[in-house]
């Protein structure tokens, strides 16, 4: 039953434009990991447990390492470039558009591959060029970079599609209301939508558009980033997993998948990517009922200042 639903999800989400040449596993793996030990050995052990859908970003400062796991265990395994799905995003130091193409390279050598599948703005904010990915001013302010739009940023991702060395591209922790004027100039329309998405924070209206539109509506959080309490400490979420004999974790990852959504989760050892690869689909009453919670809480900020919500460190999370 768990390959069926993957595998029908999969279907449901192949890309409806012309330079997409294959669908995006449903199921993602999220490579913000500090650690660059523990990225490797948990890349490998996500691509073990069956993940195919890699999500990365320059942001994230451990594309090499996810590109050594990933050459490493698609050899141990033989698997196939083609038969992996990888994204990359590019970061709001880089928004200018002669600095885009530099950056896309930059990740595609670190990441060890011939192309992308999916390359993704990872913020809608521009932060002032350079090499600091964390520009501030002297009183510790973000210094934004007022000189380019993201209609210019986007234009130079188009041209990355052109190339042919990236197969499409979308945006990240974008809002509807930025989304829609994006959408209606765009020659390529993006591909896919990351956000944070979950039971607390379900974006309906924003999914809603992308099933209109054909985009993919890719979910990170979809565990809440683990905090506690918080999802999976939910009253409803418990008792639904003891009803069902699952975890917590796979009734969250379930939810997800039977709403029309793509997601990423971080497991960081082979039980927890076994765990988190295991779904399976929901009783109808089960999914209404999860669907009814009507606790709201984001857990990322990054939709309001392009600043991240979770900085790397032993015990945060980005996206």
């Amino acid at each position: 039953m768990r390959y069926d639903i993957v595998k029908n999800i999969k279907n449901s989400l192949q890309m409806n434009q012309t330079n997409m040449s294959s669908g995006m596993p449903s199921l993602g793996f999220g490579t913000l990991i500090p650690d660059a030990a523990t990225t490797i050995s948990a890349t490998r052990d996500a691509l073990e447990a069956g993940f195919r859908h890699f999500d990365c970003a320059e942001r994230y400062g451990n594309e090499r390492e996810v590109g050594e796991a990933l050459q490493s265990g698609l050899a141990a395994g033989g698997i196939t470039r083609e038969e992996i799905f990888v994204t990359t995003k590019l970061w709001s130091t880089n928004h200018r558009p002669e600095r885009v193409e530099a950056a896309f390279e930059a990740s595609l050598q670190r990441l060890q591959l011939d192309y992308i599948d999916l390359y993704l703005i990872h913020t809608p904010f521009a932060f002032q060029a350079g090499e600091d990915q964390d520009p501030r001013d002297e009183k510790g302010n973000v210094i934004y970079d007022k000189g380019v739009t993201l209609l210019d940023t986007w234009k130079a991702m188009e041209s990355l599609v052109d190339s042919g060395k990236c197969r499409a591209i979308g945006l990240s922790d974008i809002s509807l209301k930025e989304l829609l004027p994006l959408y209606e100039s765009a020659r390529i329309k993006p591909a896919v939508v990351q956000v944070e998405a979950h039971p607390y924070l379900p974006e309906t209206e924003l999914l809603e558009f992308c099933k209109e539109k054909g985009i993919v509506f890719l979910a990170f959080a979809p565990l809440g980033h683990g905090i506690r309490p918080g999802l999976l400490e939910d009253p409803v979420i418990l008792k639904i997993a003891s009803s069902v004999g699952k975890t917590p974790a796979q009734v969250l990852l379930a939810w997800a998948i039977q709403r029309g959504t793509a997601l990423l989760t971080t497991p960081k050892t082979p039980a927890r990517a076994r765990e988190n690869f295991d779904i399976s689909p929901l009783p109808e009453d089960a999914f209404d009922e999860i669907n009814r919670i009507q606790t709201r809480q984001r857990f990322n900020g990054v939709v309001k200042t392009g600043v991240p919500g979770f900085i790397p460190n032993n015990t945060s999370h980005v996206n």
